[in-house]
């Protein structure tokens, strides 16, 4: 990491010319201009209806008129809701969480100072890890279209005289589709438009959230007119894989271009888009060689033979480009390897074709029965994404132990504990999905258990898999009733405390106890790393188990346990029925759980920190996650607090609430020198340090932020000891950087008091406005910023106008 930039009390303060400017930015969840602003008459300053700054109307021109403005800023608000709400279809995206976080492990990689090859081995890692959820995906849908539809329930008359709509596929009406590879290459349109689908969808977001460009080099000059800008230095090349040899390097979010991705991201939708053809492909091509291998065949197997060799030798290309190559951020790099995105999708989908005609070759002897051999790819997958994540878990606990800070979470161990909870998650997704199919066209029957059903249904992995989330339901269990009883304890010691603080009111134990039951609960937060990594450590056993148990037995967990002691098979049996059952109810109630959450402002409050948090990060390892939200707004934040400071030479306090502070804090970081001088940052219900900082300390750790508040004219940070996600920014050095405000009075009175007649709610996360401390602290970073001009003695002072809100 570079020097830190002297503190700003060492420089002369910059001119300016009395104008003070509020650039408020909301939380999760968003708000209106109207909300934010508090008045109803509102005009858009500059933007579109996606993301924009609005004013006041009557302040739509302060800056011209300074005098007017001596007790209070001019009030901006910066509404970037519509990056990350909207209608209730967007709830699809939460059919991609599990790129979404598997591309947030990618973030958390802990502190490296010198280790160029170790980060690198990492971020290969974690993109192979990403590769592997696209083939998991691609191979359910597989499942379902190819092996349960066209294989299995086409080919048996009980199951497709029961679906009028299989009739032209059904084997025994002799159709031209009723051979098997017809019936295959049919089926494989739908996994291949789904495919298809994903690589829209990356593109066209792409378009329309993360084409921002940032800060160039001339925007930086139009920034900083007189050539006062302190360069940052190029950063470490992008071979430089010598530590001792490399130059000092800038903070990772201030860099050129780690805000604009375009060609990481082009070259895995590339990579991952052939990744998923070549699934589709396989799997069409994996029966008719087997077939064709067999005596009496009417193909030879020679042509199987060159079409699975290309198909081989197009994998290597694709995984290859996934390992080539990581972000570059030490520049804004605009090129995009056209050849490169245009053959590799190209020549996979050249080769599906060619595997769907092969299959489609006329073969009168070839009769399907029994499945398809999709279990060995899914035993594989799930071996193969066990193993990335230990050897990720290998390279993380190394970095940390070079550079280790106290508060990482889980030692370090946060990417990769985050990486197997992807894999769960998409492994019950897809499985989820294949054993309701199967239910649903095996009718009265249970597909694998040999009773009733008439296909032979899914894999034997996914029941495994199925089976053993009840067990790891019930070890949740344990954690579950010690934080609770913790948090009961707790509790109760603060009541002395909260009674002190609020003395001499008489107690009241009943507010008392909900205050104390408030700030416990709060402070749970600090106890998810735990959750996850017990979580993390249960699945990757249990997964191991599951593929063991499965690759041993051959049979569903309920026939694998025929003949064992009584109460072991019932458990099985149990423990089989309630998991697949368990995993089609998750799945429905998942997906009717995010459309509330878009359609009730409550409910998206609630979850939207999660979900924000995971969008607001570059997509580095997956191009099929949700898009990055922060790719617009951060470069929007920048761009306008950069041309009001050079245009007006005024103050500038950036206002930030939860979520909205973390966008300020990375737009700061994006500012000219110049500019940041004139520039004081807010922060209240932040979650910089508290979430940030833990989970992502190479990027939000207690380096970065010490650095970012050398480097800012000034940073006050407001939090409440019953604020779940908010928190401290807990800088520490010589001198005291003096940041932290807090914990703040809440609520602001115990009882009814004479100037509060009515009794106060317990804000928690909202409504930092509300106290009195916040216009203190307010008023103090625009001292700091400089003196505020002489009050006119003509009487022509103006009413002192509220700032506005910011929560959202």
């Amino acid at each position: 990491m570079a020097p830190a930039t002297p503190p700003p009390s060492a420089t002369p303060p910059p001119e300016h010319t009395g104008s003070a400017l509020e650039l408020l930015v909301h939380g999760v969840g968003g708000a209106t201009p109207q909300e934010m602003l508090g008045d109803p008459r509102t005009v858009r300053v500059t933007g579109d209806t996606t993301a924009a700054v609005y004013r006041r109307t009557e302040d739509a021109h302060g800056e011209k008129h300074p005098e007017r403005y001596r007790d209070e800023p001019v009030a901006e608000a910066y509404c970037w809701s519509g990056l990350t709400s909207g209608n209730s279809s967007r709830a699809l995206w939460l059919l991609l969480l599990p790129f979404m976080v598997v591309n947030l492990a990618h973030w958390m990689r802990p502190t490296a100072a010198g280790r160029t090859r170790a980060v690198r081995l990492y971020g290969v890692l974690v993109r192979l890890v990403a590769l592997s959820l696209t083939v998991l995906l691609t191979a359910a849908a597989c499942e379902v279209a190819l092996d349960l539809v066209a294989w299995q329930c086409a080919g048996t008359s009980a199951c497709s005289e029961r679906r009028s709509w299989l009739g032209f596929l059904s084997a025994h009406q002799g159709g031209w589709w009723s051979q098997p590879g017809r019936r295959l290459a049919l089926a494989a349109t739908v996994p291949a438009a789904l495919v298809g689908l994903l690589w829209y969808l990356s593109n066209r977001t792409w378009s329309a959230y993360e084409s921002q460009s940032p800060l160039d080099a001339t925007d930086a000059d139009a920034c900083d007119p007189d050539g006062m800008e302190e360069a940052h230095g190029p950063g470490a090349p992008d071979n430089a894989d010598d530590p001792e040899s490399a130059r000092p390097v800038p903070p990772a979010l201030s860099r050129p271009g780690f805000w604009y991705g375009r060609r990481l991201v082009a070259r895995l939708r590339a990579a991952h888009t052939a990744a998923g053809f070549l699934t589709v492909a396989a799997f069409v091509m994996g029966a008719a060689a087997r077939h064709d291998r067999t005596v009496g065949s009417s193909v030879p197997p020679v042509f199987g033979l060159v079409i699975e060799g290309a198909l081989l030798l197009c994998a290597v290309v694709a995984v290859w480009v996934i390992c080539r190559r990581g972000r570059s951020e030490s520049v804004r790099d605009t090129r995009v390897d056209g050849a490169l995105i245009t053959y590799l999708p190209g020549s996979a989908l050249t080769l599906l074709g060619l595997a769907v005609l092969h299959a489609g070759w006329s073969r009168p002897e070839w009769v399907s029965s029994g499945s398809l051999s999709g279990e060995t790819a899914f035993r594989l997958l799930a071996l193969g994404q066990g193993l990335l994540v230990v050897i990720m878990a290998l390279v993380a606990r190394s970095l940390y132990r070079r550079t280790p800070e106290p508060r990482t979470t889980l030692y370090g161990l946060g990417g990769p504990s985050v990486a197997m909870l992807a894999c769960a998650l998409g492994g019950v997704m897809t499985g989820g999905v294949a054993q309701r199919v199967a239910d649903w066209l095996d009718g009265p029957g249970t597909p694998g258990t040999g009773r009733g059903s008439i296909i032979e249904g899914p894999p034997v992995l996914l029941s495994w898999q199925a089976s053993v989330i009840p067990v790891l339901l019930l070890l949740l269990l344990v954690p579950v009733v010690f934080l609770v009883v913790r948090t009961a304890r707790r509790a109760r010691r603060m009541g002395p405390d909260i009674e002190a603080e609020y003395a001499p009111e008489p107690p009241d134990r009943a507010r008392t106890r909900r205050i104390a039951r408030i700030r416990a609960t709060a402070a749970l937060t600090d106890s998810a790393p735990w959750i996850v990594g017990v979580v993390s450590a249960a699945t990757l056993l249990l997964g191991a188990a599951a593929v063991a148990g499965s690759w041993a037995s051959g049979e569903v967990p309920g026939l694998a346990t025929d003949g064992a002691a009584a109460p072991v098979e019932s458990l099985a049996e149990a423990a089989q029925s309630t998991g697949s059952w368990l995993i089609g109810f998750g799945f429905i109630l998942f997906v009717a759980g995010g459309r509330r959450a878009y359609r009730d402002a409550s409910a998206r409050r609630t979850i939207g920190i999660l979900w924000d948090v995971g969008t607001f990060w570059p997509r580095a390892a997956h191009p099929f996650a949700p898009p990055c939200y922060a790719e617009r707004a951060v470069p929007d934040l920048a761009s306008r607090m950069c041309a009001w400071t050079a245009t007006t030479k005024g103050r500038l306090i950036i206002s930030g609430h939860s979520q909205g502070s973390v966008l300020a804090a990375a737009a700061v970081w994006q500012l000219p020198d110049t500019a940041r001088r004139r520039v004081g940052l807010l922060t209240y219900g932040s979650p910089i340090e508290r979430l940030y900082g833990r989970w992502f300390p190479a990027y939000f750790g207690a380096v970065p932020l010490l650095g970012l508040n050398r480097s800012v004219h000034c940073w006050r940070n407001l939090f409440r000891a019953t604020d779940p996600i908010g928190g401290a920014v807990r800088l520490t050095a010589d001198p005291d950087p003096d940041v932290d405000r807090g914990p703040l009075k809440d609520p602001l009175a115990y009882g009814r008091t004479t100037a509060l007649p009515l009794p106060e709610p317990i804000l928690g996360h909202s409504d930092y406005q509300a106290d009195p401390v916040f216009a203190k602290e307010r008023a103090a970073l625009l001292e700091e910023l400089g003196p505020r001009l002489p009050r006119q003695t003509d009487g022509g002072d103006t009413l002192q106008k509220s700032s506005g809100r910011s929560s959202g």
